[in-house]
């Protein structure tokens, strides 16, 4: 099913078997430092998104949705490593964002800008009030990521009636460092995806998951739908069309 078409790239729903197997292939090579495949049980209970390059049908991004209310939080990929208990509080409609990944040889920034779009009909279309999700840092060593990890602590963290609690074995709390952290830095080395939350108003958790299966760092992200700065949600509708 078609979700979005802008100049080279294209957005739609997996649909069957095939298209999930390579959604599959592109995240094992953008999560998975071996052979290892990448679904998980989650996956049978999600929409896939596909975004595409039109010409040649190249997958360059997929991503996940899970639809979930409040009373169903424990269901999400999330309440593995988070205690979300205060997150149960919010009313409204909620999705959960998973697995977005882009093809690390490709580097156009439409691609991102297509992605968006299409989580954005799909957000309008049904509702959502708060999309949420974990973003990922390659490897388990923080050091890499202090600036960034400053940086989140002293301007992005969740709101406290929102805010996730550790529900995780090893986990990374952030902590102010001495010196004043490198803003450049910091933002280069945030995931495309947390870049894209935060400045639409996204806020994170106060600590990071060190998942040592997927060889990452997991932050908490939360982005509430009607707190989007007007100017940032017309240049997506823009794009949504």
């Amino acid at each position: 099913m078609s979700i979005l078409n802008r100049g080279r790239f294209a957005a739609r729903l997996a649909s069957g078997d095939a298209d999930l197997g390579h959604a599959l292939a592109l995240r094992r090579l953008c999560f998975r430092a071996d052979a290892r495949p990448d679904g998980d049980r989650f996956d049978a209970r999600c929409r896939h998104v596909l975004v595409e390059e039109t010409a040649t049908g190249t997958l360059v991004c997929c991503f996940r949705l899970l639809p979930l209310t409040g009373a169903r939080l424990g269901e999400s990929y999330a309440a593995q490593f988070y205690d979300l208990r205060a997150l149960a509080g919010f009313e409204g409609a909620m999705a959960e964002l998973g697995r977005f990944c882009i093809h690390p040889r490709w580097h156009d920034a439409d691609i991102l800008r297509v992605a968006w779009g299409a989580m954005t009909r799909i957000v309008d279309g049904e509702g959502v009030e708060m999309l949420f999700g974990c973003s990922s840092f390659r490897g388990t060593d923080p050091a890499p990521y202090r600036d960034s990890f400053d940086v989140l602590a002293a301007r992005h963290l969740a709101p406290p009636r929102w805010r996730p609690e550790i529900g995780a074995a090893e986990v990374v709390r952030f902590a102010p460092h001495s010196a004043a952290p490198d803003l450049g830095r910091a933002t280069r080395k945030m995931p495309p995806l947390l870049r894209t939350y935060l400045v639409m108003g996204g806020w994170v958790s106060d600590h990071a998951v060190v998942d040592r299966e997927l060889e990452t760092l997991h932050v908490f992200t939360g982005l509430e739908i009607g707190k989007v700065p007007p100017t940032r949600a017309r240049l997506l509708r823009a794009v949504a069309g």
